[in-house]
């Protein structure tokens, strides 16, 4: 089952509008659940030139060739710096984007990758699109994902989505499409992606190859792609950190986790480890007041026994105070902070939930 069967109404929708696009689509939806990968299908359909009866992209064409090498002259990608190695990895039109380089040159060490899409990544397509496609198609500018866009780099997208020339697309990619300017959405038609069907999720994870899916797919919150990153040691390491720090069995030292922590963040060469970690800690908060309601945790599933534990330590009013302060820590980590001083706060505002055993 390759991603479209996974998102077959998405899909559908997709297909039924290729005709009469938009000249903006925004795909919504929970992180991990596959919609840059839709975005990408779709891209290499519209701009194939010999498209199967199916719209699928033939592969052979000279214009999906180009996509494969990450050269098509009528495509844009842009994303943060820091995923462009990801994305890379993936295949296919990965690798279009900004210019990255390793960290280090003839000894000489280089500023970290960008965590947010540029002004100058989006002034850099006043170019591109000025001038006619070179294959008399459509153009297409894909961004992701598209909340990395500060204020200033969305308004200066924003002249391109009130006048866009003709023939081009723009496909937004957003895993929190409420933190976009209104001004934004307002100019894209907005598919609204959802978490597919658990059984067709699992059916796609057993495909896959993942082990034990209902597992991994309960501690992504119901995306399958993520689950399958997470049965990988490289996704996970973070999570094992936090877990063996936050589980246990004796009395949680704060500020050593803060320690251990910070030196795991800063190893993590994937995306935004700090706000990861808050993440992970935020479903971890939800699953507490499950299990202290009598609920079932719904990410934790493996670690509910420790989960009562704790529940019975702390009460639904400490839970929800300190669930209003880790939304702060969330938007703190996106800036600047020194990672250590951070998480020593955050956990010992943690540990003071609880009531010493």
């Amino acid at each position: 089952m390759d991603i479209t069967g996974l998102h077959t109404e998405v899909w559908g929708t997709l297909d039924a509008w290729r005709e009469r696009l938009p000249h903006a689509l925004l795909l919504a939806g929970q992180r991990g659940i596959g919609k840059f990968e839709l975005a990408r299908r779709f891209t290499e359909s519209l701009l194939c030139e010999q498209p199967t009866p199916t719209h699928d992209a033939c592969g052979q064409c000279p214009a999906c060739g180009w996509l494969a090498q990450g050269n098509h002259p009528d495509f844009r990608l842009l994303q943060p710096e820091i995923f462009a190695s990801e994305a890379a990895d993936a295949g296919n039109i990965s690798g279009v984007a900004a210019d990255t380089a390793s960290n280090t040159s003839n000894g000489v060490r280089k500023k970290s990758p960008g965590q947010q899409i540029t002004i100058d990544q989006v002034r850099a397509l006043d170019d591109f699109l000025r001038i006619g496609t070179h294959r008399h198609g459509r153009r297409i500018v894909l961004i992701h994902p598209a909340e990395a866009m500060n204020r200033a780099t969305a308004n200066a997208l924003l002249k391109s989505l009130e006048e866009p020339a003709s023939g081009t697309l723009f496909i937004l990619v957003s895993d929190e499409s409420e933190r976009l300017l209104p001004t934004i959405r307002s100019r894209c038609q907005v598919l609204s992606v959802p978490l597919p069907a658990t059984d067709r999720a699992l059916a796609w994870l057993r495909q896959s190859g993942v082990q034990d899916g209902e597992r991994w797919l309960a501690l992504a919150g119901g995306s399958p792609l993520l689950a399958a990153r997470l049965e990988s040691r490289e996704e996970r390491v973070l999570l094992d950190a936090l877990l063996a720090e936050i589980t246990h069995a004796s009395a949680f030292d704060p500020l050593a986790a803060a320690a251990t922590l910070d030196k795991v963040v800063k190893a993590d060469k994937r995306p935004l480890p700090l706000k990861r970690l808050i993440d992970w800690m935020q479903k971890w908060l939800l699953d507490l007041a499950l299990v202290g309601l009598a609920q079932t945790p719904r990410y934790f599933v493996a670690q509910a026994a420790t989960l009562e534990r704790l529940a019975r330590t702390t009460d639904a009013f400490r839970l929800l105070a300190f669930q209003r302060k880790a939304l702060q820590y969330r938007m703190q980590c996106e800036q600047p902070v020194n990672n250590r001083l951070f998480l020593e706060a955050f956990f010992l505002n943690y540990a003071a939930t609880f009531t010493p055993s």
